[in-house]
């Protein structure tokens, strides 16, 4: 006799699909465990933000990347007048990881760069999957990585701020569209003007949009290209952490809606062909492209994947102190179909 899950015990309505939510729960927790092994849990597991990407250290700087398909890989930018020079090369480790070690005054904050890729038959310029910041140049929309290591960093008031247990009141917003004027507003705008009004009308959570880069200002935010960096137009990051510090002071939890279903198919700002080839994050063929959405897939089926994505996660708890997320285009990540044509109805539309 199957188990009774819980969920079928409070919903007798799911119990024709009891096996598939075994079946479903089961392999939730058998890839749990291929991930973190014995030794680790999935939290720790979450942790490539803390290796990958730019980094400074007790002698240095260190920079690292996970690029299976490059033949070699170097770093460009302000520094060194974009010229592929073989001090700036990266070294191959292991399982597609490069890592490069610079001295302390090769780098400062501020500086412009982007690494330049190379495979077996051709190059390009890549932003670096983990960069943090990443500035786009209004003029010419070129997007170079942003050293942003300031020399205070940012000092939290509200670090210890935990959402009350109420129901949310959540209250949507995006940054740049807050405002009357017809511009792009800014996180300080946003900070200052628009946290006392949603305040006083009584809201207790805050879910922002577009926060990620993103290159096309008109995507509202869903064609992703820059993971782990908030985005510039608004401001830089010590700008939205204060955002988020001053929210909690007033009380207001802060959720970020995040996008994990689809990236954009951009090559040199974004994941697509990051290493010259596109399976590296996302399917191939059909099944790695969104029809509806122009946009890649990611293949959740490749544990790098999984790393990447729930490195993000928690990069966003903890550099930011976000409070939660709304992850979206769920349906897209769950079904072959992406959900697409469905009204979701009946249990039937989940378990097909």
């Amino acid at each position: 006799m199957a188990n009774i899950p819980r969920i079928v015990k409070d919903d007798p309505w799911l119990s024709p699909y009891t096996n598939q939510i075994n079946e479903r729960v089961k392999a939730g927790l058998d890839k749990e465990k291929e991930l973190t092994g014995k030794k680790e849990t999935l939290y720790d597991f979450a942790s490539g933000h803390l290796y990958f990407g730019l980094h400074k250290t007790e002698s240095g700087w260190v920079i690292r990347e996970w690029a299976p398909n490059a033949l070699s890989v170097y770093l460009t930018g302000t520094f060194n007048n974009w010229e592929k020079d073989k001090y700036y090369s990266f070294a191959p480790l292991h399982n597609g990881i490069w890592e490069l070690k610079l001295k302390p005054n090769d780098l400062r904050h501020g500086d412009l760069y982007s690494l330049s890729m190379h495979w077996a038959v051709d190059f390009g310029k890549r932003v670096p999957a983990w960069a943090r910041y990443v500035i786009q140049d209004p003029e010419s929309k070129i997007c170079n990585a942003s050293v942003w290591m300031p020399e205070k960093p940012y000092q939290w008031k509200n670090r210890n701020f935990h959402p009350a247990n109420d129901p949310p009141l959540i209250y949507e917003a995006h940054i740049g569209m807050a405002g009357e004027e017809e511009r792009v507003h800014t996180y300080d705008e946003f900070r200052e003007k628009m946290l006392p009004r949603i305040k006083a009308n009584g809201y207790n959570t805050v879910q922002l949009m577009a926060i990620p880069e993103h290159p096309y200002y008109g995507s509202f935010g869903y064609h992703v290209s820059n993971f782990f960096a908030p985005s510039s137009r608004f401001g830089t990051p010590c700008d939205l952490k204060k955002l988020i510090d001053d929210a909690h002071g007033m009380g207001l939890a802060v959720i970020m809606d995040i996008v994990h279903s689809h990236a954009v198919k951009n090559e040199v700002e974004g994941l697509g062909k990051y290493d010259g080839t596109r399976f590296q994050f996302f399917h191939e063929g059909g099944r790695g492209e969104h029809p509806a959405w122009d946009s890649y897939c990611f293949n959740y089926g490749k544990n790098e994947v999984l790393h990447f994505l729930l490195s993000n996660i928690k990069y966003w708890l903890e550099e930011f102190q976000f409070d939660g997320f709304r992850f979206d285009g769920v349906t897209s990540m769950l079904y072959y179909d992406h959900g697409l044509g469905k009204a979701f109805t009946g249990y039937e539309d989940y378990f097909n």
